[in-house]
């Protein structure tokens, strides 16, 4: 399972205080409250990050990081991905899992043969939906409802889902 979980994105500059835009890659925004620090990927390292404030404009969070007191000194790291510790990520309810130990499972049907590997999870707002890379039928979007998916086992990358009728 990943260590570290991507939270968000940064998009562009916000303001001359070296504020910055970022775009959510989690479910919820306001989760940034929270956050006492980031890790942010650039092309070479994972550098720490400490969050001296944030606010939200329209769907961005709006972040503004100890040290970065200018846009010249931020500017460089638009579209650097963010990310938090797992021990740092929001705790999940039951039958919730982070996208990133979905990504790459192996899915089985019911009846135990090898269906496909798990490339995305797409959210649809009711429900989200299972992008499975099938080598008989190519891509199959399965809804992530309980009567279609079975079993989800991210320590050992493995589901077990139910094929409705139709899907295929």
């Amino acid at each position: 399972m990943e260590e570290f979980l991507k939270v968000g994105i940064i998009s562009s500059l916000h303001g001359v205080h070296g504020e910055v835009k970022v775009y959510p890659t989690t479910d919820d925004v306001k989760r940034f409250k929270k956050l006492k620090q980031v890790y942010m990927q650039t092309k070479t390292d994972r550098v720490l990050l400490e969050v001296e404030s944030v606010k939200f404009v329209k769907q961005f969070a709006v972040l503004k990081f100890k040290g970065y007191d200018n846009p010249d000194a931020i500017q460089k790291y638009r579209e650097c991905e963010l990310f938090v510790e797992r021990k740092d990520a929001v705790p999940l309810k039951k039958d919730e899992y982070y996208v990133a130990d979905l990504i790459d499972m192996k899915v089985f049907t019911e009846d135990g043969k090898e269906f496909g590997t798990l490339k995305d999870v797409l959210p649809t707002g009711a429900n989200d939906v299972y992008i499975i890379q099938t080598e008989e039928h190519g891509e199959v979007l399965v809804p992530a409802i309980k009567e279609c998916i079975k079993e989800v086992d991210p320590a050992g990358q493995r589901m077990v889902i139910h094929l409705l009728e139709g899907l295929l």
